[in-house]
């Protein structure tokens, strides 16, 4: 009986977290980098977007929020479901918030930052900083999220890298990654297998390929008159008919875009071609794939690509032709 009573209690909790904040219209959410988790068993969707809190010694402190919601466009939120742990390795800005379920646990892939400068490339070039993805968990897709006893990232701590999400394949996980234009001028994606728990790495980085191997990546000029090309929110998807592909953003000659790659081996490490087009090119990126209850896939990304508050999620239905994704009409 005294289970059943916290049980209870702990559900009504959870619920009175929602109660007490507002329902928003998805237009009026400011958010970058959008990731939704449809949760079947609840018939909940749930979208986590960064949030950073005050430290009390005027530093920032990371963290992540969620929304969630019933129909896509009704949401209920924010509840607070990660503060980044004061004895982490950085404790900065959180970037691109995702959570996967996988072996009956949530685990949340969080891009951390840093103003910790350890490298400089070149004079006319912005200066390194500590900045990596790191894997949090929990047993709710509603938190809290807690950290590894190592409190590092799963990245490689001598690479600037952002954006990991998870992909298993034939029972092994792996996280597939950028590694910044600023590093390398010509931004990477790389993967790496993961510890079967994903409390880590279970061996080094793979690089997949460069931004400026797709036609449509077109780069922007830097200050020494070279090209730097940028590799952004990558997510992979299996067609019905087998294809692996990657979806990830860059610049192309319209903006911010979404590019579509395939394997050509149908497994993560490739290799990998890319598509001429952009599946999106009008101001918008960092997108993932997700299915609604209908069954029907979307894409999700944030629109327009302008800092300052005009970020929107924008979900746009997808069709799936000939093993190939496109935007419908």
């Amino acid at each position: 009986m005294k289970r059943i009573l916290l049980v209870a209690a702990a559900c009504i909790a959870a619920m009175s977290a929602y109660a007490q904040e507002s329902t928003l219209l998805l237009k009026d959410i400011n958010i970058r980098d959008p990731f939704i988790l449809p949760d079947a068993s609840s018939g909940t969707y749930y979208m986590y977007r960064s949030s950073s809190i005050e430290a009390g010694d005027g530093s920032e402190r990371g963290g992540v929020e969620v929304f969630r919601s019933r129909d896509l466009e009704h949401w209920e939120g924010p509840k607070r479901v990660l503060t980044v742990p004061a004895d982490n390795w950085i404790t900065g800005r959180v970037w691109a918030p995702e959570v996967h379920r996988y072996r009956g646990r949530y685990y949340l892939f969080a891009t951390l930052n840093s103003d910790i400068v350890w490298k400089k490339q070149r004079k006319s070039h912005p200066a390194y900083t500590m900045r990596g993805t790191q894997i949090f968990w929990s047993k709710s897709p509603e938190g809290p999220f807690l950290p590894f006893p190592s409190r590092e990232p799963a990245t490689p701590m001598d690479e600037m890298a952002l954006d990991g999400t998870l992909w298993v394949e034939d029972g092994t996980p792996y996280m597939v990654y950028c590694h910044e234009w600023v590093q390398l001028m010509d931004g990477g994606m790389n993967v790496v297998e993961l510890k079967r728990d994903l409390s880590g790495r279970a061996g080094e980085p793979v690089r997949l390929f460069h931004a400026s191997a797709a036609e449509w990546s077109t780069g922007s000029p830097a200050a020494d008159g070279e090209r730097s090309y940028v590799t952004d929110g990558c997510f992979l998807y299996r067609t019905a008919g087998g294809k692996l592909l990657m979806i990830w953003s860059s610049f192309g000659e319209e903006g911010y875009a979404v590019g579509i790659s395939e394997s050509e081996t149908g497994k993560v490490t490739g290799p990998w071609r890319h598509h001429p087009k952009p599946l999106f090119s009008r101001d918008g990126g960092h997108g993932m794939l997700f299915r609604d209850f209908d069954g029907n896939l979307n894409i999700v990304m944030h629109s327009p690509n302008s800092p300052g508050g005009a970020e929107r999620a924008v979900i746009l239905p997808l069709e799936e032709r000939g093993d190939m994704l496109y935007v419908k009409e």
